[in-house]
């Protein structure tokens, strides 16, 4: 168990400091039943920093004791989305653009049927129609964007995921789409005039003070702190110090395509301040990232009561959805109504909770990568216990 020093601690911030004790116990008791490999979280309340730990290995190998460090950077995969859905609302904020607009008016391939009756917003809350992730719905004849990219050759990317079709009308279905959100990063491209990914980096990581953010991790000092939760990124850092590592996407179609659906690397420290940002209302260290009236819109549901979700076998649920955001509270919820949130494949996890001003990011990487709720949904309830 390794923590970093803070500097406000839990009882200052009104968090009783028994239940990280509790909460480390439920993440060892995890590693046990090796369901994850390693905990590493940070907590913020009133945009005070309490804790910032970590526990566990570094490595996924049997015979590397390492252990994780809080500083430790990692994939953050979905939560990406939410630093898009801010650069979406920053244009706003300037006027550039409408999140009411249809995606036809920016991107030209969209203004043909049935996809010129998508809107930003419906790309926001993954409610545009368009395909949703491989894997979200079976069907063994599901062909995806990403594979129709891959036959075009690098023709025309953005016409050739159209090929996909349409899975529903817009606005009529929530479908967890990723590839929507690279839409999103294609349109911050060509209404700010700058490549999405230096965009984010530029009017967001760097104004929030977030030192180990990135989406480019091809540099010594980074590709030293990263975390080894497989054989795939085992391969990757040794390739990289014995001076053989190959991107693969340099120079093909890949390159071109915004990686603002799940590209982004950082730590839980980092993450707590860009949550910390925006539990205060779009100000940090007096920087201003986004405005106060801007961060209610995005927060509020979008999907009425009639949008269901069918993905991942949900069968029909209601979905409740902000314009960037995941709404979701239900009976298993501790945190109050109106906290929003986004999960990162891997697995991580960001929730901000607007009403008690506390942020939480956390780092749970599945063993085999195979999903559990248990590191999430039962250790955020573990979190907001501490609230005094």
């Amino acid at each position: 168990m390794i923590y970093y020093k803070t500097e406000y601690t839990p009882e200052e911030v009104g968090y009783d400091k028994t239940r990280i004790e509790a909460l480390n116990k439920h993440f060892m008791d995890l590693m046990d039943k090796k369901k994850i490999l390693s905990a590493n979280y940070c907590m913020a309340r009133d945009g005070k920093m309490f804790v910032d730990a970590a526990l566990g290995k570094l490595s996924y190998r049997e015979d590397d004791t390492r252990e994780l460090l809080p500083d430790t950077i990692q994939r953050i995969a979905s939560i990406t989305k939410l630093f898009t859905a801010v650069a979406i609302w920053q244009l706003v904020e300037d006027g550039k653009l409408r999140v009411n607009q249809g995606v036809g008016e920016i991107i030209e391939e969209f203004a043909t049927p049935p996809f010129n009756e998508i809107t930003i917003a419906h790309l926001l809350s993954h409610t545009s129609g368009m395909q949703a992730d491989p894997g979200c719905f079976e069907n063994k004849y599901f062909v995806s964007p990403w594979e129709f990219i891959e036959r075009d050759k690098g023709k025309n990317w953005i016409a050739a995921s159209l090929h996909s079709g349409l899975r529903k009308k817009p606005g009529e279905e929530w479908a967890y789409c990723s590839f929507g959100y690279v839409i999103l990063g294609e349109i911050v491209t060509r209404v700010s005039g700058i490549r999405a990914e230096d965009y984010i980096i530029d009017k967001i990581v760097k104004p929030c003070g977030m030192k180990d953010t990135h989406f480019d991790i091809e540099k010594k000092e980074i590709v030293e702190r990263l975390n080894i939760p497989n054989e795939h990124y085992e391969k990757a850092i040794k390739s990289y110090f014995e001076g053989n590592y190959k991107n693969e996407d340099k120079g093909t179609v890949w390159e071109q395509i915004p990686k603002t659906g799940g590209g982004m690397f950082s730590t839980a420290k980092d993450l707590c301040r860009f949550g910390t940002m925006l539990v205060q209302g779009g100000y940090i260290d007096g920087n201003r990232v986004l405005g106060r009236k801007t961060i209610e819109k995005m927060t509020t549901i979008y999907t009425g009561p009639e949008i269901r979700d069918y993905c991942w076998g949900a069968g029909g649920v209601r979905r409740e959805h902000g314009l960037g955001p995941d709404m979701r509270c239900n009976d298993a919820s501790l945190y109050s109504k109106g906290t929003f949130f986004h999960e990162g494949a891997g697995g991580c996890s960001l929730i901000i909770d607007p009403v008690e001003k506390l942020v939480a990011a956390w780092f749970i990487p599945f063993i085999n990568d195979v999903w559990c709720p248990e590191p999430l949904y039962n250790a955020a309830a573990v979190m907001w216990s501490g609230l005094i």
